[in-house]
C-alpha cells in the first residue's frame, strides 16, 4: 500500500484523544517521559498534559521540568512543534504521591477535578531493596490517594494504573486478569503509617513471605487496590514487563538509567562483571519502552474508543514472541562492546553464567573482589580515590536482587495485544507499532550501546578510535594475565603432585 493511501486512513486513536485533558504521575521517570513525548509529538490536538511533579535533590518541579525538555528526548517534538507548543500543552502539579492527598494544594485538586478525563497512575519507586515503609507509602498508599482523587473527578473516562508483569511472582504463567493481594492493603498501610522505620524494617521478611522484594510486593497490594475500585471507577491495569531502551523513536537506544540490560552491557563492557550465577537458558520478559507506550496508548483506544469493558487488565509483554536467553543476551552484548568499546576499560570484556553458586562465588573473589582490591590500592598510592571496590559492592547487591529473577522462570498470556492489533488499520500500525517486525537484535544492542555511551556515560562518539586503542592494549593484558593465572594453577597442581610422589615413595 502506498504512504499515500496509508495517510488518507484515519488515525483513531489520535482523534480519541483530541481536547482530552490528561493528569501522568511518574510523568519525569523513564516510561513517563517517553509517554510525554509521544502525546507531544504525535497527537497535537490533545488537550492539556497536567504532571504530578515533586521537588528533587533541591530542585523546584518547574526547573526538573525544564531540564527534562532540553534533553535529547525532546529534541524532535520541538523541532516539529516548538517549545511554546509544549509549553503551552504542558501543566505542572506540585505534589508527592507519597504525602498525604498527593500533597497536592486544595487549588489544584478542584482543577483537576473539574478538568481531567484520562489518568495514568505510573508513579512508584522501582527499587527492589526500597524500605518497605517507604515502597508501601509511595506504591501502595500513592495508589490508594490516587484512586480517592480519580472518584471525585466529574469528567473521568478512564484511571489507568501501571504495574509490571512481575508483581504475582507466584503465578508461573500470569493471566490477564485480577490476582488477590498477598496481604490486606488497607491493614499494611495502617500498619506502616503508626510503626517506626526500624520495627518496619525488622519485620519486613515476615510481612513479605514467600515475595523477593518490596517492589513485587507493593505493586501486588496496588493491583488490590485499583481491582477493589473497579465497580466505582472507570480502571484498567496495565502491566508492562521490563522496560528498556527505545528501538525506534524518537532516538534509537536512548533511556535515561542503566536498569536492567543496559546496566549489564555497560558492566560487561566495562569490564567489572566477568561471573553471573544465573540459567543461562532462561530468559526474562522485555519491551521496548517505545513499544510499551504505543501499547499504553493502545489499551486506552481500545477500553474508550471502542467500549471495551470487558477487557480491564493487559499484560504488556513480548516474551511469547521474542525468547532471548541470558546466554544470547551476554554474547550478542559482548560482541558489540568490541565493536562500539566504552571508554576507561578496566579489564577486556569477557567472564561467562555459572549455573554452580559456589563456583560463581570463586570467581567472584578471583575476578571481581582481588581485582578491585588490587587497583584500589594503586589509585590510593598514585593520589586518587579508590573507587572499585565501591562499584563492586554495588554490583554484588544488584546481583543479589538479580539472581532471583535470572533463575526462575515466568510466562505470560497477552492475547488482548493481540485483539487490539487486529482492529488496527495500517496507518495505526505504523504510528503505534505493537509487534517486533523488524528488530534486528544485534542492531538494537548497538543502538543501547551507543546512546548509552552519549547520555549515561557522556562519552561522545569521536572517543570511539580511543577507546578501541585501548580495548587493544586491555585484549594483550587480559592474555598475559590468563597465561599468568593458569601458569601458576599449573605450577601449584605440579607441585602438589610432586609432594604427594615424594610423600608417597617415602
Amino acid at each position: 500500500m502506498t504512504d499515500s493511501k496509508i495517510d488518507d486512513m484515519p488515525d483513531r486513536i489520535a482523534k480519541m484523544f483530541k481536547d482530552q485533558e490528561l493528569f501522568i504521575t511518574g510523568g519525569t521517570g523513564f516510561l513517563g517521559k517517553v509517554m510525554v513525548e509521544k502525546f507531544l509529538r504525535c497527537i497535537p490536538e490533545i488537550g492539556r498534559i497536567h504532571l504530578l511533579v515533586r521537588p528533587k535533590k533541591g530542585k523546584d518541579p518547574k526547573l526538573r521540568l525544564e531540564e527534562i525538555f532540553n534533553s535529547p528526548l525532546f529534541e524532535k517534538v520541538k523541532e516539529l512543534r516548538g517549545l511554546s507548543f509544549i509549553q503551552k500543552k504542558v501543566s505542572i502539579i506540585n505534589g508527592d504521591v507519597s504525602l498525604p492527598k498527593l500533597g497536592i494544594s486544595l487549588e489544584d485538586r478542584i482543577m483537576l477535578c473539574e478538568k481531567v478525563s484520562i489518568v495514568y497512575h505510573a508513579a512508584a519507586t522501582v527499587r527492589f531493596d526500597e524500605l518497605l515503609k517507604r515502597a508501601v507509602l509511595l506504591n501502595t498508599r500513592g495508589t490508594k490517594n490516587m484512586i480517592e482523587l480519580a472518584k471525585e473527578m466529574k469528567h473521568l473516562v478512564m484511571f489507568a494504573h501501571i504495574s509490571t508483569a512481575y508483581c504475582h511472582l507466584e503465578e508461573k504463567v500470569l493471566g490477564e486478569k485480577a490476582y488477590p493481594p498477598p496481604a490486606d492493603p488497607h491493614k499494611i498501610i495502617k500498619c506502616v503509617e503508626w510503626m517506626d522505620d526500624d520495627v518496619v524494617e525488622a519485620m519486613t521478611s515476615k510481612i513479605l513471605g514467600a515475595l523477593p522484594n518490596t517492589y513485587a510486593f507493593t505493586k501486588a497490594l496496588s493491583e488490590g487496590l485499583v481491582e477493589e475500585a473497579m465497580p466505582h471507577i472507570p480502571a484498567i491495569i496495565l502491566r508492562p514487563s521490563i522496560v528498556i531502551p527505545i528501538w525506534q523513536e524518537p532516538i534509537p537506544g536512548w533511556t535515561d538509567n542503566i536498569n536492567g540490560p543496559t546496566g549489564l552491557l555497560i558492566g560487561a563492557g566495562k569490564g567489572v562483571i566477568r561471573t553471573m550465577y544465573c540459567d543461562e537458558r532462561g530468559y526474562a520478559d522485555y519491551l521496548p519502552v517505545d513499544i510499551a507506550v504505543n501499547a499504553i496508548l493502545a489499551c486506552t483506544w481500545n477500553y474508550i474508543g471502542n467500549k471495551d469493558e470487558s477487557r480491564r487488565v493487559y499484560n504488556l509483554t513480548s516474551s511469547h514472541e521474542f525468547k532471548v536467553t541470558w546466554r544470547e543476551i551476554i554474547e550478542r552484548g559482548r560482541k558489540v562492546t568490541q565493536k562500539v568499546p566504552l571508554n576507561g576499560v578496566v579489564w577486556y570484556p569477557g567472564g561467562s553464567m555459572k549455573q554452580s553458586r559456589m563456583m560463581h562465588n570463586i570467581c567472584v573473589l578471583l575476578f571481581h573482589m582481588i581485582p578491585a582490591y588490587f587497583i584500589d590500592t594503586l589509585l590510593f598510592f598514585t593520589g586518587h580515590k579508590p573507587i572499585m571496590c565501591r562499584v563492586h559492592r554495588r554490583i554484588q547487591k544488584g546481583f543479589e536482587v538479580f539472581e532471583y529473577y535470572a533463575n526462575n522462570q515466568w510466562d505470560f498470556e497477552n492475547g488482548s495485544i493481540d485483539i487490539i492489533r487486529s482492529k488496527f488499520n495500517d496507518r495505526e500500525r505504523i504510528n503505534y507499532k505493537l509487534d517486533g517486525d523488524g528488530l534486528d537484535l544485534d542492531d538494537y544492542f548497538e543502538a543501547c550501546i551507543r546512546a548509552a555511551r552519549v547520555y549515561i556515560l557522556n562519552e561522545p562518539p569521536e572517543t570511539i578510535p580511543a577507546a578501541r586503542r585501548h580495548m587493544a592494549v586491555m585484549y594483550v593484558v587480559d592474555l598475559l594475565a590468563k597465561m599468568i593465572f593458569f601458569g601458576f594453577i599449573l605450577y601449584t597442581l605440579y607441585s602438589w603432585t610432586s609432594s604427594l610422589r615424594t610423600v608417597i615413595i617415602d
